[in-house]
């Protein structure tokens, strides 16, 4: 390419957001409610973000009971706190911010269902002891972006749309700005990288779902964590994701109603030929088959736990394996599993599948009748994506959906790495098993916990120095190498980069991990000579290439780093072992370690390597709040520790 010259932007800010779904969206309303005058907000899209593509049969939101029923902040602390991996005060603050930002949404006018009485009922989800969630429909991230993009803007928020992070600028062990390509600029074969100054940076960049080929994330959600890798964030739980069945055209989660109303699963050769109902090949009978497909509604992410007894997540299990075998894989909800008739289906049925159907006045002889009965937007919603489900079946797959692990955060958000305040999916909160939704709430909370914390510490600005000048020469240089001739395309570069992400969802081995976690380091040192943008528009892509490959080496060296520590089957994944004493059809695998549900697992990019290690999860706090000392010390500032 010939000779190209890149331009220089400069803004300064009083906090910048990186990200545009429900917590970059809450945290801009945060921080400008805190007081501080220039928030700034950066996207590469607006509207790209998972939280305004995605959804599910209802999505969910996962809060403190506020229906007539009793419930307690230390209950549900204790409910996200035995999931395994997670910190205590971290699980106790999330509880205790869930009902403010709950009532926060609800207020701006989040359409959240309430009784005559001003109660939010609830109903259970997955790991949920106490039936905590509610739901505004199919979309509820989606109103929760909307209605929150319509706050940021009224509280005077700048919301800056066509902007990606690539990285983060740094001096002395902390963040002092972002560096982003202008995508706007591109698209007039221009150049241009925007340096936003600023000593507070929230990370709301989402999961790192451009990772997988098998993913149920919008097609642009692809990710950002990598740049806060390579500044020298520590990240955790990299290990923890949640995988699912789900449909690949369009993309879409098939939990809850799309399940509890029993579809019929089939697999057909590549070519097509005879349907052939391969779940019989898993159960011992139809009525263990028929009851964990309905419980597969709510108990919707394998796990691992889940495929032992004719677990619901043996279904999972059968669905990889049919694919493995290069069959095409399919739920059907035009006629009954194993050509039984709906009183036929009804009369195998367990007390459990029953009751709900029954009390949720579901009627219909297919699936598809079923479905309308009980939640007819679930059905409306692939209707508006251009399929009839009355009509044909569904591709499916398990899918990568959920990045439980991510940048390593205290109770108040704040990464190791001062001044950065991941939040959302990227930050690292979950740990091994979550409620469902707990991830809408996470958001909320560690949004508003980042702006409390940022107001209540102002930082003075930092002058463009020699050391922001040498990272700034050196990401021009990296730019301009990606323009050099001779290597393959980004394109090209993300295939083979999710093609090996193959070995590393819900099947796992200590093997595939090493073997990728060198492929990706190899790749990521090689990038500039292997890979080549032909355009200007196609930077976009090679950046984001090179952000994946820092998440993927990270990733992959956690799960070796895990497996080698003795680590087992748990969560979302199976680690595939020869010698283990976990037999599962097809597959022999470890069983889970319990001792490592205590502990967090870090993993460090220093000095040109991934550094893992293991430490003890933080204890859930069990101090008694007084309210004349907690009065003292709120007015004292003294609650900032």
């Amino acid at each position: 390419m010939a000779s190209v010259m890149i331009e220089r932007q400069y803004i300064r800010a009083d906090a910048l957001v990186v990200g545009s779904g429900a917590a970059g969206l809450n945290a801009a309303v945060s921080l400008k409610k805190q007081g501080l005058k220039r928030v700034v907000l950066i996207s590469s899209g607006l509207n790209r973000g998972t939280s305004r593509n995605t959804g599910s049969d209802k999505q969910t939101y996962y809060k403190l009971g506020l229906s007539s029923q009793a419930d307690s902040i230390a209950s549900m602390a204790e409910t996200l706190f035995s999931g395994g991996a997670m910190d205590g005060p971290t699980a106790l603050a999330e509880a205790a911010l869930s009902a403010r930002g709950f009532l926060h949404l609800a207020d701006i006018g989040v359409p959240f269902p309430q009784d005559r009485y001003g109660c939010f009922p609830g109903y259970q989800t997955d790991h949920d002891p106490a039936g905590r969630a509610s739901s505004c429909g199919p979309y509820t991230s989606r109103d929760m972006t909307r209605q929150l993009e319509q706050e940021a803007r009224l509280w005077g928020a700048e919301l800056w749309g066509g902007y990606q992070a690539v990285r983060l600028l740094t001096a002395d062990g902390a963040v002092q700005g972002v560096a982003a390509l202008n995508l706007k600029a591109l698209k007039r074969k221009r150049v241009e990288l925007a340096y936003f100054l600023t000593r507070a940076v929230v990370y709301a960049v989402g999961a790192s779902a451009g990772l997988y080929a098998a993913s149920v994330y919008p097609a642009s959600q692809l990710g950002g964590m990598g740049a806060a890798l390579m500044a020298g964030a520590p990240a955790v739980n990299l290990t923890e994701w949640q995988y699912g069945i789900a449909s690949l055209h369009p993309r879409w989660n098939l939990s809850g109603s799309y399940q509890q109303i029993i579809p019929r699963y089939f697999s057909v050769q590549e070519e097509g030929g005879e349907e052939y109902e391969f779940l019989t090949e898993v159960f011992a009978n139809p009525a263990a088959m028929l009851d964990a497909i309905f419980l597969k509604g709510y108990q919707w992410p394998f796990d691992a736990e889940k495929t032992q007894n004719s677990g619901s997540s043996l279904i999972d299990l059968a669905v990889w394996r049919q694919r493995q075998l290069g069959r095409k894989v399919y739920l059907d909800f035009r006629q009954n599993p194993l050509g039984l008739s709906w009183a036929e289906l009804w009369g195998l049925l367990g007390d459990t599948a029953r009751s709900y159907l029954a009390n949720s006045h579901v009627t219909g002889e297919r699936p598809v009748d079923r479905l309308a009965s009980i939640n007819a937007p679930a059905l409306a919603l692939y209707r508006d994506k251009g399929r009839d489900l009355s009509a044909e079946p569904l591709e499916i797959a398990v899918c990568a959906q959920h990045q439980n692990g991510g940048l390593q955060v205290d109770h108040w958000w704040r990464s190791p790495l001062e001044g950065l305040y991941p939040v959302g999916e990227c930050a690292g909160t979950h740990g091994v098993r979550r409620p469902g939704g707990a991830a809408l709430n996470s958001g909320q909370v560690g949004s508003m916990r980042a702006a409390q914390w940022i107001a209540a510490h102002p930082m003075p600005e930092h002058a463009w120095d020699e050391a922001l000048q040498e990272q700034a020469q050196a990401l021009e240089a990296r730019t301009l190498g990606f323009l050099q001739e001779g290597g393959v395309s980004p394109a090209a570069c993300w295939r083979r980069l999710r093609t090996r992400m193959e070995g590393m969802d819900h099947v796992r081995s200590l093997e595939r991990a090493r073997e990728i976690a060198q492929s990706a380091r190899d790749a990521l040192y090689s990038l500039e000579r292997d890979m080549t943008a032909r355009s200007f528009r196609e930077l976009e892509m090679a950046f984001t290439v090179e952000d994946l490959l820092m998440t993927q080496w990270a990733m992959a060296a956690s799960v070796a780093d895990y497996v080698e520590a003795g680590g087992g089957s748990r969560g979302s994944a199976l680690i595939a072992d020869k010698t283990g004493t976990l037999e599962l059809p097809w597959l022999c695998c470890r069983a889970a370690n319990r001792a490592l549900d205590g502990q967090v697992q870090q993993v460090c990019f220093r000095q040109g390597n991934m550094a893992c290690h293991f430490r003890t999860v933080l204890p859930l706090p069990q101090e008694e709040s007084w309210f004349e000392t907690a009065w003292a010390q709120f007015q004292a500032g003294a609650i900032y520790r």
